[in-house]
């Protein structure tokens, strides 16, 4: 089943006008007091939504202030350059997001005029924007009748129907019965902020949501059942060596990531997935070798790090290392050099190479003296 069935379209046909005036008096004395509810405009509510897309409200609050005050409009942000927009996001993750929000602001640019559009085509057509985000921006930044169905609203329309496994053309179509045409955008955020607040995904607080009597899943006593929970799959493990090559100077080789890759444009300590059968300065050593056509002798372990990634798990041990054999180039990464720990501190990294930055700088601090700096180095 691809669209509502007649029943529940005559469910939702008939308890719309309850539905709508519970809900918006539920949000209008419930809502929390987040920074993107405030002094709203189209751009601000474009940032908050590309901000709030797999990342919790809790983390984005402290992002979305920053970022702002760092690229206050659309000009600002197209004019500044991919590594600061990237350095503002660091920590946030998803990358692509923040690779997509400065790409489409350029578009704004150069294709609107610097507005954004109010359009939901012409919004989807931009980088980074999606259906769910679309909708959003539409409905809150425009008052624009179009469905914002995040992974809230998906869980709170699935238990109202009691549909085990919704589709989104079934739960765009249950949005647009109950979308009140006149509010579309306190409609949208108050579905999101019931989903998150009340309709959780375990242990909901049922008594407390203004639409209980209306949900069917309650009234089958199976909340829990709806939406059907999605088969859980065992996420690849992979081990990964970084290397900390240091010269005499003290400056450390550190290269970026291709736009293409994951985590394009994100700088690094280079390194690369162990294959089997390698041993880790085995793989340490083949890496740099595809990556900076270099030769390096694998020293001692600096740090381990440990990360889940949405696919895929990782450790990643860092080992000092020091250049053996060729000059480096560029083979496989968009650009290297050799930098500072100071300068290293100001440069967009992962959360993964960040660790092992910090980790480097206390390996060094601890190792004040060349001399007792060069005898921890291989030799």
């Amino acid at each position: 089943m691809t669209q509502l069935d007649r029943e529940h379209l005559d469910y939702l046909t008939r308890h719309r006008d309850a539905a709508r005036q519970r809900l918006l008096a539920w949000f209008a004395a419930s809502a929390r007091d987040l920074p993107w509810r405030h002094a709203r405009t189209p751009y601000r509510v474009w940032v908050a939504e590309v901000m709030l897309q797999q990342t919790q409200v809790e983390t984005v609050r402290a992002y979305y202030p920053r970022f702002l005050a760092a690229f206050p409009t659309v000009d600002a942000l197209a004019s500044a350059s991919q590594e600061a927009v990237l350095k503002v996001w660091e920590g946030l993750g998803y990358y692509r997001r923040a690779r997509a929000l400065h790409a489409a602001a350029r578009e704004v640019m150069a294709a609107h005029g610097g507005v954004l559009p109010r359009d939901v085509a012409a919004l989807r057509a931009l980088p980074g924007i999606g259906a769910y985000t679309a909708g959003a921006i539409a409905s809150l930044a425009f008052g624009i009748p179009a469905p914002a169905i995040d992974g809230n609203a998906r869980r709170v329309l699935a238990r109202i129907l009691a549909i085990a496994s919704p589709t989104p053309a079934q739960l765009e179509a249950a949005a647009r019965v109950w979308l009140p045409e006149d509010a579309p955008g306190p409609f949208n955020e108050a579905l999101m902020e019931l989903g998150a607040t009340l309709c959780r995904p375990r242990a909901p607080l049922c008594e407390e949501c203004p639409w209980r009597d209306l949900c069917r899943a309650r009234q089958r006593a199976a909340v829990d059942a709806f939406p059907a929970p999605r088969p859980r799959r065992e996420l690849p493990h992979f081990d990964v060596a970084a290397a900390v090559t240091l010269r005499e100077d003290g400056r450390i080789l550190v290269a970026q990531r291709r736009p293409e890759d994951m985590l394009g444009g994100l700088w690094e300590f280079p390194g690369g997935k162990c294959e089997p059968g390698e041993t880790l300065p085995q793989a340490l050593r083949r890496e740099l070798q595809e990556e900076l056509a270099i030769e390096v002798r694998v020293g001692e372990q600096l740090t381990q790090v440990r990360h889940a990634y949405t696919h895929f798990r990782i450790t990643l041990y860092a080992f000092a290392c020091r250049l053996e054999a060729g000059t480096p180039r560029c083979v496989e990464c968009a650009a290297f050099r050799w930098a500072t720990l100071a300068e290293i501190s100001a440069l967009p990294m992962a959360v993964t190479d960040r660790k092992i930055a910090r980790a480097v700088a206390t390996w060094l601090k601890a190792d004040q003296s060349s001399t007792a700096r060069r005898k921890s180095l291989p030799s």
